[in-house]
C-alpha cells in the first residue's frame, strides 16, 4: 500500500510556557498511538513533534491512507440469553448483533455463530471482517482523544466567533491536517482542517499556505521565521549562549532553558551589562532575580564568580537591538536596586536578634511555632555533634540561627535562599565559620544527587533538621499515601540514608528515632508509630541500593540482620558479593534455609547445647567446630570484618552435610530433640551473623 507523510498542527494563542515542552510531547505520542491502534502506521513510521509558544504540531513519515481490514471476533450473549427452549434467536440476540450493524437472516445466518465455553457457561460470538478505518476517520478520532487527554496545567474557556464555548489551555485559531498535499477532513475546538498557519507574530504577519506535509518545517523556518522544533530551538540557544558567553560561563539551569526556549519562536541573544557595585550582594540573590524575574542567563568567570555581564534571549531579530538592550538593562538595574536595598536593610538586624521573632511564625498548628522548632534541632544537634565530629557548641548555636533568615527581607522576596542568605548573615555578624557553613548546609541534600553538608556542624544539624521533621509530621498522622508527599517526607528519608551510610556515621537510626521523640515531649498530638517511619526509611535506603546495582535478595537478606545501623549496610553487601562466589555459598543457603525452616516448625529448643547429650558422631562434629568458629566469627562481625566472618563459614560445608545425612533433629527422645534443635539455633546465629543467607537459598 502506498503511503505519504502526515502533518497536524494546532495553532493557538501563546501556550503556558512552563507546560509547553510536555504538551508538545504528549501531543505527537497521543497522535501516533491513536493511528497506530489503527494500523494506519509502518514499522518504519518516523515521528517529529514540534512545540512553540504559539503551536503545536506533529510530523509522521510511513503513514497509511485506509488501514488494512482484520479479522475480529465479538463476545455477543450465554447461550441460554441469547436462544429460546427451541434454539430460535430471542429479542436481545437480534438487538445485540444490529448493535453491531448486523442483520440475523440477511448478514449471517444463526449457524454462523460460534459457540465456545468461557468457564462458566457457554457463549455466542460473532466472528467477521471488520473494513479498516481511513486515515480521516481515525485522525479524527486520534485528535479528539489527543486534546482530551493531554497534560493541561489549567483549562480555560472561550467563545468562538460564531458563539461556540471551548474549553483548552489557550483560545485555538487554527488547524492544520495534511496528508501529503491533501487536506484531510478533521475538525476540532470548533475549527476545520486546512493549509494556512501563522509564522513570527512580528517578522512574519501573513498567513502562510503549507504546500506538502514534508515541507513544513521548512516553510516555517524560511517563510515563517519560526523555529518550529523545540529541541532544534533550545539546542540553537544553548550554543550561542556559550558563543556570547565567552570567555565566562553562562549559568543554563535545565528549567530556565527550557522556559527561555518555550517563550520564543526566532530566538535572538542579546548581552547586557550592570553596575559591578550590584556585585557586592550575594552572587545568589543576584543570579536568582536575574533568571526568576527576568529570564536572563548570568555569567560566571573561571573561579564561579558572577560577573556583571548577563545574556538575554529575544524573540526578534531587532534593527536596532542597542535599545532593546538598554530597556532590558534598566529593567534588571531596578530589580538588583531593590536585592541590593533588602540585603542592607537585613544587615542591619542580627540574626540572633531574630530568634524570638520566630515564635510568630507557625510551623505547624498541631506541632508548635518555630521558635520551638529549633529549640528540638538544638537539643538533637547537640546531642549527635559527637558522633559526627562536631563541636556540640557550634552544631547547637548553629540550629538557633538556622531558621532566622526566615524573618528577613531576602528570604521574603526569594524564598529559595533560606540558609543561603543565613549564612551570608552570620559571616557579617562574626559568627564562627563553622556555624555560617551549617546554616547553608543543613537543608542538603535538597534532591536526589545533591552534595551532603560540607562540614560535621551542618552534618549534625542535617540529620536533627529531617528527623524533626519526619518524627512530627508523621507522627501528626500526616505521613505520604499513594503520591502526595506534601512535607517531602520521602526526600527527608532519603537524605537521612545519604547522610549515615555516605559520611560513614555510626549513628543507630533506631535510637535516633527514639531520641527524637522524645525531642517533642510535652506535645501529646505527636505520636508517631517509630517501627512504621523506620519501615519507611529502610524503603528509600532499598529503592537506592536497588539503583546502586545491588540484587534485591542480597539486600533484604542485609537488612533482616542490621536495620539500625544504616553505615554498616553497603560493607555487608559487598562482602555478602564476594562469599556468594565462593563454591560453597550456593550449599551452605540451602542448608539454612533448611535450618529455618525446621525452627519455625518445631518447639522452643533448650537454651544451649548441652554437650553431654550429643550422641551422634556427626553432631559432635558440628558442635565442635561451631565452638572454635563462633567466637572469631562473632569478633569479626563485632569490628566490621565482614569479609572475613563469612569466608570462615566455608569449614561448615562438611559437617553441615554429615549432620542432615546422619542425624535424626526430631529423636523421639525430647532432650535430644531439644538439644539438636538447640545446635541448629547455634548454627543459625552463627551463620547469619552478616546477612541472613537463607533469603539467597535458590
Amino acid at each position: 500500500m502506498t503511503t505519504a507523510s502526515l502533518l497536524v498542527e494546532l495553532l493557538t494563542e501563546e501556550l503556558p510556557p512552563k507546560a509547553l515542552k510536555r504538551l508538545g510531547e504528549a501531543f505527537a505520542e497521543a497522535i501516533l498511538k491513536g493511528l497506530t491502534q489503527d494500523g494506519l502506521t509502518e514499522s518504519t513510521t518516523q515521528v517529529q513533534g514540534f512545540a512553540s509558544p504559539r503551536r503545536l504540531a506533529v510530523h509522521l513519515t510511513a503513514i497509511r491512507p485506509q488501514a488494512p481490514d482484520r479479522p475480529k471476533k465479538e463476545k455477543l450473549l450465554p447461550t441460554a440469553i441469547a436462544l429460546d427452549a427451541s434454539g430460535k434467536p430471542t429479542a436481545p440476540l437480534i438487538k445485540k448483533l444490529a448493535a453491531l450493524g448486523v442483520a440475523l437472516g440477511k448478514d449471517c445466518e444463526l449457524t454462523d455463530l460460534q459457540r465456545e465455553h468461557d468457564g462458566k457457561q457457554e457463549q455466542l460470538f460473532y466472528e467477521f471482517t471488520a473494513k479498516g478505518a481511513s486515515l480521516a476517520q481515525s485522525l479524527q478520532s486520534a485528535l479528539t482523544q489527543t486534546i482530551e487527554g493531554l497534560p493541561i496545567p489549567k483549562v480555560m474557556s472561550y467563545q468562538r466567533e460564531d458563539g461556540q464555548t471551548v474549553k483548552f489551555v489557550r483560545p485555538a485559531h487554527g488547524l492544520v491536517a495534511l496528508y501529503g498535499d491533501e487536506v484531510l477532513p478533521v475538525s476540532s475546538l470548533g475549527l476545520t482542517a486546512g493549509r494556512t498557519t501563522q509564522g513570527h507574530r512580528f517578522h512574519c504577519p501573513t498567513p502562510i499556505q503549507i504546500d506538502h506535509a514534508d515541507q513544513y518545517a521548512e516553510q516555517l523556518f524560511k517563510e515563517g521565521r519560526v523555529i518550529a522544533s523545540f529541541d532544534e530551538r533550545r539546542s540553537r540557544i544553548k550554543q550561542a549562549l556559550n558563543s556570547k558567553a565567552a570567555p565566562d560561563q553562562a549559568v543554563m539551569p535545565d528549567a530556565l532553558l527550557d522556559e527561555v526556549t518555550s517563550l520564543v519562536e526566532w530566538p535572538e541573544v542579546l548581552e547586557g551589562r550592570f553596575e559591578a557595585d550590584f556585585l557586592s550582594v550575594p552572587q545568589e540573590c543576584l543570579i536568582l532575580t536575574m533568571q526568576q524575574n527576568q529570564k536572563y542567563f548570568a555569567l560566571t568567570d573561571g573561579q564561579g564568580r558572577l560577573t556583571n555581564r548577563f545574556l538575554l534571549v529575544a524573540n526578534i531579530q531587532s534593527k536596532d537591538p542597542a535599545v532593546l538592550v538598554s530597556g532590558n538593562e534598566r529593567v534588571l538595574r531596578a530589580r538588583l536596586s531593590d536585592a541590593k536595598f533588602f540585603f542592607d536593610q537585613d544587615r542591619k538586624r542580627s540574626l540572633a536578634s531574630r530568634i524570638d521573632g520566630l515564635s510568630a511564625v507557625v510551623y505547624h498548628n498541631k506541632i508548635g511555632d518555630q521558635r520551638q522548632r529549633i529549640d528540638r534541632l538544638a537539643r538533637l544537634a547537640r546531642q549527635w555533634a559527637a558522633a559526627v565530629g562536631a563541636q556540640p557548641d557550634q552544631a547547637e548555636r548553629a540550629a538557633l540561627l538556622a531558621k532566622a533568615d526566615l524573618l528577613t527581607d531576602m528570604v521574603g522576596e526569594f524564598p529559595e535562599l533560606q540558609g543561603i542568605i543565613g549564612t551570608y548573615y552570620a559571616r557579617h555578624d562574626q559568627e564562627a565559620e563553622a556555624v555560617a557553613l551549617a546554616i547553608e548546609g543543613h537543608y542538603r541534600p535538597r534532591f536526589a544527587g545533591d552534595e551532603l553538608p560540607r562540614n560535621a556542624a551542618g552534618t549534625a544539624l542535617a540529620l536533627a533538621d529531617k528527623m524533626e521533621t519526619m518524627v512530627g509530621i508523621w507522627g501528626i498522622g500526616l505521613a505520604p499515601t499513594g503520591d502526595k508527599d506534601p512535607f517531602a517526607l520521602r526526600r527527608h528519608a532519603l537524605g537521612v540514608v545519604r547522610i549515615l551510610i555516605e559520611k560513614d556515621l555510626s549513628l543507630d537510626l533506631k535510637q535516633m528515632l527514639s531520641q527524637t521523640q522524645a525531642a517533642f515531649d510535652g506535645i501529646a498530638a505527636v505520636k508517631p508509630d517509630l517501627s512504621a517511619l523506620q519501615a519507611f526509611i529502610l524503603d528509600r535506603l532499598r529503592a537506592q541500593l536497588r539503583e546502586q546495582g545491588h540484587r534485591a535478595e542480597a539486600i533484604e537478606a542485609v537488612l533482616a540482620q542490621c536495620p539500625d545501623r544504616l553505615d554498616q549496610v553497603p560493607k555487608r553487601l559487598t562482602a555478602l558479593a564476594e562469599f556468594m562466589m565462593r563454591p560453597e555459598s550456593e550449599s551452605l543457603c540451602a542448608a539454612n534455609k533448611r535450618i529455618s525452616n525446621i525452627l519455625k516448625k518445631s518447639e522452643a529448643a533448650t537454651a544451649s547445647v548441652e554437650p553431654q547429650l550429643l550422641k551422634e558422631a556427626a553432631e559432635r562434629a558440628l558442635a565442635q567446630m561451631l565452638t572454635q568458629l563462633g567466637p572469631n566469627a562473632e569478633a569479626a562481625v563485632a569490628e566490621g570484618r565482614y569479609s572475613e566472618a563469612l569466608s570462615s563459614l566455608s569449614v561448615l560445608k562438611a559437617p553441615v552435610d554429615a549432620f542432615f545425612d546422619q542425624v535424626m533433629v526430631n529423636a523421639e527422645d525430647a532432650q535430644l530433640r531439644a538439644n539438636r534443635l538447640a545446635l541448629l539455633a547455634t548454627l543459625h546465629r552463627s551463620m547469619n551473623q552478616v546477612a541472613d543467607l537463607s533469603r539467597l537459598a535458590g
